[in-house]
């Protein structure tokens, strides 16, 4: 089995972006009574169908994966429009869009949630709908936004307390998290094209200095993009973490920090594997998402990632099964009961 753990809606119903158009709109005017209706989204199992299957799944079908961990549109959660009640009203939509999705085609696709997060705001006010998701919808793992400002980073490190109460519930109900931003309204910064790769690699500086995981040894996060600018620059972190007295870098990300494969040419996958240990790379694709096309040099999709993970130079048979599912099925330990659950 092949399993691409970051896939993102991101050709929901249209009626979905009826209703946060309006939603910001009258967030941005802060005007309650302009607040569009939960109950009059429309939008119907066909069309539902119709946008998934000429899409996230013609295109498993064709690339020749299976399962997908699927969540809502990482550059559409908006953490930073609103107030908490709007970030609440919009993830529990957009959650709960991903569990249809999910009901229509159990085979294929996985449930991960978008957060409930706003600026200021402590993350433990996102444990709730945590809960409901893992509990209730039976998904697997959550997104967490380092920077729910929208592009301004003034939130506190992913190492400081602020965050703890919410990696305890993580632990507690043993999910994953990806450390995803959103959309960025910071004019300075591309949202795709920097500011997700910006946050990849300050995440990655904040966890290689800190004690995060000696206090939560269980803890799993996954940073994507393949890492940022981290592959790249190894030797800087490495050598950054060793001046700073910490361990070597494979002993740090060991068990808990993971990278995924959206890196989209054959080098960047060749550096990928070559310097970061088979064990913590993930397999994804993030098709249909942050880079569409065709590359002409090769004529196919960017996003294509199986590919080069197929093409990696050096990667044994044994390797690519860990890139491809194994370490999926680690990470997400609670795909495994699914599996199970599904299995009776």
């Amino acid at each position: 089995m092949i399993i691409d753990c970051h896939g993102h809606y991101t050709t929901e119903p249209k009626d979905l972006h009826r209703f946060r158009k309006e939603q910001t709109a009258a967030a941005n005017a802060k005007d309650k009574a302009a607040m569009p209706s939960r109950a009059a989204l429309k939008m119907s199992d066909d069309e539902i169908r119709d946008s998934i299957e000429q899409n996230q799944l013609k295109l498993q079908r064709e690339r020749g994966t299976n399962l997908t961990i699927f969540s809502p549109r990482a550059s559409g959660m908006g953490h930073h429009v609103g107030d908490e009640s709007v970030s609440l009203e919009w993830s529990q939509i957009c959650n709960d869009l991903i569990a249809r999705v999910v009901s229509l085609y159990p085979q294929n696709f996985i449930g991960v949630c978008q957060l409930p997060q706003s600026p200021g705001v402590p993350p433990a006010h996102s444990i709730g709908e945590l809960e409901r998701c893992v509990k209730e919808l039976g998904f697997i793992g959550c997104n967490l936004n380092p920077d729910p400002s929208g592009g301004y980073f003034n939130a506190p490190p992913l190492t400081d307390k602020w965050w703890y109460p919410f990696y305890e519930k993580m632990v507690e109900l043993d999910v994953p998290a990806m450390i995803h931003v959103s959309g960025c309204c910071n004019p300075a910064m591309h949202t795709t094209g920097s500011y997700y790769l910006n946050a990849d690699t300050m995440a990655f500086m904040q966890l290689i200095l800190s004690d995060l995981f000696k206090d939560f040894p269980t803890l799993k996060l996954i940073i994507p993009h393949g890492g940022g600018a981290v592959p790249f620059h190894w030797g800087r972190f490495r050598g950054l973490a060793l001046n700073n007295g910490r361990p070597e870098l494979v002993e740090i990300i060991k068990n808990n920090i993971f990278f995924d494969t959206c890196v989209y040419h054959q080098p960047g996958i060749n550096l990928l594997t070559e310097v970061v240990p088979a064990d913590n790379i993930l397999f994804a694709s993030e098709m249909v998402g942050a880079v569409k096309g065709v590359d002409p040099k090769t004529g196919f999709n960017f996003d294509d990632t199986k590919r080069y993970v197929d093409h990696a130079l050096g990667l044994s048979e044994a390797d690519k099964h860990k890139i491809f599912e194994g370490n999926a099925r680690r990470v997400y330990s609670r795909l495994k009961t699914k599996a199970a659950a599904a299995a009776v």
